[in-house]
């Protein structure tokens, strides 16, 4: 054995020997570090805590650790600490009381890279590679990669390799949903002013409102003697208030760009909801190379980016400054007075986002509460008997108004228990803390993500009487009275509360009153085998599908 080969293996050995040192360093630095976090199940390297929870439902998964480890854990979504909130009074002091230090905004991946704006990154690195293998090594490689940085990150809450997209690929974030700090603040307050300038909870919008319901009654009687689906009526009723709003008219069901927006909104959600979508929030670095839905629904949100900004670009030309129309219209105009200001947040990438922000969170949820609220109807016939008897009384056959609803306390109670019974997002959207913190003893790092468990207090038995059965007397008290209650926190809380809350309010208590006015909603099935229970997903919970048959009712 010559001396150069005991030279290269000895110089193997103290390399390895190096490395493993490195390791186990680093291995115990991490311990230490997290010894102080919220306690929690024990995370697989990589993994995380995905191989314990149902990535259909991790809800169900955060109701067993809320039992387990009391109102504070942390659960790991591959190499990423969450640290979870849970229980009404751990809730109120994070997110209300300390709201400034619980209120910055982290977020899943996937929003990430939709609110980042266009990006021709994955594109230009497929079309490079010559053959399929050659993507498939290039996925190896970026695992092996991301394990190596893993292990040699010392900071737990860091964007990790597998967990964040490049942010060369992406910068930060656009629009009002997910930003942070400056941007955030300005496009938040900016967008508030907008909206009830333009009659956000106001009587112009209720117009608004009131006419989409009035066509959907009529688009309803089309199917009087047959069996369907309301959800895709629905959901374009719902996007068109939000088009009188951001664009300033109602497009009708059949028009292409209203298709534009209506099939980005829904291959959106479909995505984020599915297990397609959980993976690319875990695993973003992969799954951003791959196809599959989540590529086809990234070319449908591209497209609807693309006719926002044409329409800014065209609204631009003949722009009268003293007079906007709509939202759109709005924001060129502030766009326009603060052009000189480096600082500014109001450009084509944040209102071409912010619009996206206000179609996405304004559509779906009232959408699916909407459906959801048919559903229940149908399921409890009697309930439904109750609310049109209600309306009945007081208001007859004339056009529902939003000065009704403090006359129909059954009507309102109704709403609001369907909104508590479904629990549309158990979690919200993530918050993350903006410095470290102390929070029941335990230390959470500055950026970490913190996410309200809502369902632990929607569910809370100290807060409802029969919380696990959809009981409208939650919302009324002894003397049939709507009761308020400060466990309803199905628009959020604190500093991040929903920006639409009083718009979907007028349009749950409009759409709702005006299609029970008219119609009766029933199905071919039995009431006792209608399954109610909402249909678990990666990002929360959505109304099964069902299609039902209307009776028309005489109320002239």
């Amino acid at each position: 054995m010559d001396f150069h080969h005991i030279l290269e293996t000895n110089s193997v050995s103290i390399l390895t020997g190096l490395v493993l040192i490195m390791v186990f360093w680093k291995i115990r630095e991490r311990l230490i570090i997290t010894s102080r976090w919220p306690p929690g199940p024990a995370p697989i390297p990589l993994l995380g805590n995905l191989l314990q929870m149902d990535i259909k439902a991790p809800y169900k998964f955060y109701i067993k650790l809320s039992k387990k480890y009391g109102s504070v854990f942390t659960v790991w979504q591959g190499t990423k600490p969450v640290v979870v909130i849970s229980g009404y009074q751990a809730i109120k002091e994070a997110f209300l009381n300390r709201g400034e230090e619980f209120g910055g905004r982290s977020t899943y991946p996937m929003i990430m890279t939709v609110s980042k704006g266009y990006d021709q990154h994955t594109e230009s690195f497929i079309s490079n590679l010559d053959s399929w293998p050659d993507l498939v090594y290039s996925v190896i490689g970026l695992s092996l990669c991301a394990s190596a940085f893993d292990i040699f990150s010392s900071v737990p809450n860091s964007s990790l390799f597998l967990m964040t997209p490049d942010p060369v690929f992406v910068p930060l974030p656009k629009g009002v949903t997910v930003s942070n700090g400056k941007r955030s603040k300005d496009l938040r307050r900016f967008t508030l002013t907008t909206l009830k300038m333009f009659g956000m909870g106001r009587r112009s919008i209720e117009q608004n409102v009131q006419e989409e319901a009035k066509i959907l009654v009529k688009a309803f009687r089309e199917y009087e003697d047959s069996v369907f689906n309301p959800k895709e009526l629905i959901c374009k009723s719902v996007i068109n208030v939000i088009c009188s709003l951001v664009i300033g008219h109602r497009f009708e069901y059949d028009e292409p760009k209203l298709q534009l927006i209506h099939k980005a909104i829904t291959e959106y959600f479909y995505v984020l909801n599915n297990p397609i979508g959980a993976m690319y929030n875990i695993f973003p670095r992969i799954l951003w190379y791959l196809p599959g839905k989540h590529q086809k629904m990234f070319a449908s949100v591209n497209s609807f980016k693309d006719y926002i900004r044409e329409q800014a670009e065209l609204r631009l030309k003949s722009l009268d400054t003293s007079d906007p129309r709509d939202f759109i219209e709005a924001f060129l105009v502030q766009m326009l007075e603060e052009k000189d200001n480096p600082h500014t947040e109001l450009n084509y990438d944040n209102l071409v986002m912010t619009v996206w922000n206000l179609f996405g969170g304004g559509t779906e949820t009232t959408s699916s509460t909407l459906r959801y609220s048919f559903l229940m109807m149908i399921k409890f016939p009697s309930i439904q008997e109750k609310v049109q008897k209600e309306i009945d009384e007081v208001i007859g056959s004339k056009v529902p108004t939003i000065d009704d609803r403090v006359k129909m306390p059954y009507t309102d109670a109704v709403i609001h228990e369907i909104q508590r019974f479904m629990d549309r997002t158990p979690t919200a959207l993530p918050h993350k803390v903006i410095r470290d913190t102390e929070f029941h003893s335990y230390h959470i790092p500055e950026g970490t993500t913190v996410l309200p468990f809502l369902s632990s207090i929607l569910f809370d038995p100290k807060l409802f009487k029969n919380p696990y059965e959809f009981d409208p007397e939650n919302f009324l008290d002894e003397n049939g009275r709507f009761k308020k209650n400060d466990g309803f926190v199905a628009f959020g809380l604190g500093k991040r509360v929903c920006l639409g809350e009083a718009l979907a309010r007028m349009e749950l208590f409009l759409f709702f009153t005006s299609l029970l006015q008219r119609f009766t909603f029933t199905c071919t099935l039995p009431p006792e085998e209608i399954n109610i229970e909402p249909a678990g997903s990666s990002f929360g919970r959505m109304p099964r599908s069902f299609d039902c048959n209307i009776k028309v009712r005489n109320v002239e």
